[in-house]
């Protein structure tokens, strides 16, 4: 599965790149530009979509953080899980958005757990490098649920209203800057600072994303452990067989990358079920001026809270979950195509064309997977 990361980094790119660029040319979410364009029930559709899909995840990620710190501290697993999600709830719902984000942000060194426990573990890297550049793709009903499962994790609905959104809060948050459509001086450097945080943000991204892979290769693959069911089976599977020193990595890597996960997932939903209404939303806003927006936030949190008391496999849940991002993917990616393409939306700031050719082409390959999984499941 290696060679899926090298394929998305492009596609994906593109794509949040352009999400970006809606955001801060219009000044608006993906989903206010969305119900501009397209009919009412058709954009309620794709935000209920979303508000699943993320719902879901979050339940997953919930019960995942409880499981994982159980192995750590000992304290009941379920009693975590409350106390993570109530902890994220707080955050966002009490933290202005301009503090809360530096918090965020510096949560993603969590990620770079993954990497440390690569150090473990023996790589045979010529046949990593091999195996990723010229792979042996099978093509089969698992083999291609898999891929839309990574597709939907990587180049995710989730992220392109998150990404629009948060370029929304940080133009109203500086007193100096417009929407481009009315300051389009500003044009040069912002569009400049969107494309190179975006590469380098993606690089990291797909940088961890292999990581995760290769770990898992190496590991619990190798060592037999194929059906894994939770997050903690997952951390004690890999104990004896990397080390305590890989075990402790991989469980604080899950916690770390939670609490990172969740508020986004939260707020994506948020944000697009918000705009869809054309309610007041923004993280940046207090309770009493964006209610609606916060009450989908704690919605969204305490149903997925309720996945932990479920009779649901997490690991399965979180599968799952990426598969439906894989295909909701689609039509989504559309929307955001057709917009960032639209002059009169956009104004002088329409897409590039390379940004219009790999959105295209993310929208075409996401939808061969799709279509291949349906087919062929």
């Amino acid at each position: 599965m290696l060679w899926t990361v090298v394929l998305t980094y492009p596609l994906m790119t593109a794509v949040q790149s352009l999400s970006a660029r809606i955001g801060r040319v219009t000044g608006h979410g993906l989903a206010t530009n969305m119900a501009r364009v397209f009919p009412r029930p058709v954009v309620g559709l794709l935000v209920a979509l979303l508000f699943v899909a993320n719902t879901v995840n979050i339940g997953a990620d919930l019960a995942a953080m409880g499981a994982a710190g159980r192995l750590v501290s000992g304290w009941d697993a379920h009693l975590l899980t409350v106390a993570f999600a109530l902890g994220s709830l707080g955050l966002q719902i009490f933290i202005p958005y301009h503090v809360y984000v530096r918090f965020l942000k510096w949560l993603t060194l969590a990620l770079f757990a993954y990497v440390g426990v690569i150090f473990a573990v023996r790589i045979d890297w010529a046949e990593t490098l091999a195996r990723t550049f010229a792979p042996h793709i099978v093509f089969n009903a698992a083999a291609v649920t898999t891929i839309v499962a990574v597709f939907g994790t990587t180049i995710s609905p989730y992220l392109f209203f998150w990404q629009a959104s948060e370029e929304v809060e940080d133009e109203e948050a500086d007193p100096n800057a417009s929407p481009l459509v009315e300051r389009p001086e500003q044009a040069p450097a912002e569009l400049s600072r969107i494309r190179w945080d975006t590469y380098l943000g993606m690089a990291f991204s797909n940088a961890i994303a292999f990581f995760i892979i290769l770990t898992t290769a190496m590991t619990l693959f190798a060592s037999g452990q194929h059906d894994i069911q939770t997050s903690a089976e997952a951390a004690q599977a890999l104990r004896p067989i990397a080390g305590e020193f890989a075990f402790v990595l991989f469980t604080l890597g899950i916690v770390g990358t939670g609490l990172l996960a969740v508020p986004v997932l939260a707020g994506s939903a948020a944000y697009a079920l918000s705009e869809a209404s054309g309610w007041t939303s923004g993280l940046e806003k207090k309770w009493r001026e964006a209610p609606a927006f916060y009450t989908i936030i704690i919605m969204s949190v305490l149903i997925g809270l309720g996945i932990d008391y479920a009779p649901i496999d997490p690991i399965k849940a979180l599968f799952w979950s990426a598969v439906l991002n894989g295909v909701i993917a689609v039509p989504i990616l559309i929307a955001t195509m057709i917009i960032a393409s639209r002059r009169d939306e956009m104004g002088e700031f329409v897409a590039t064309r390379a940004q219009r050719w790999f959105g295209w082409a993310a929208t075409a390959v996401m939808a061969a997977a799709a279509a291949a999984m349906l087919i062929l499941g």
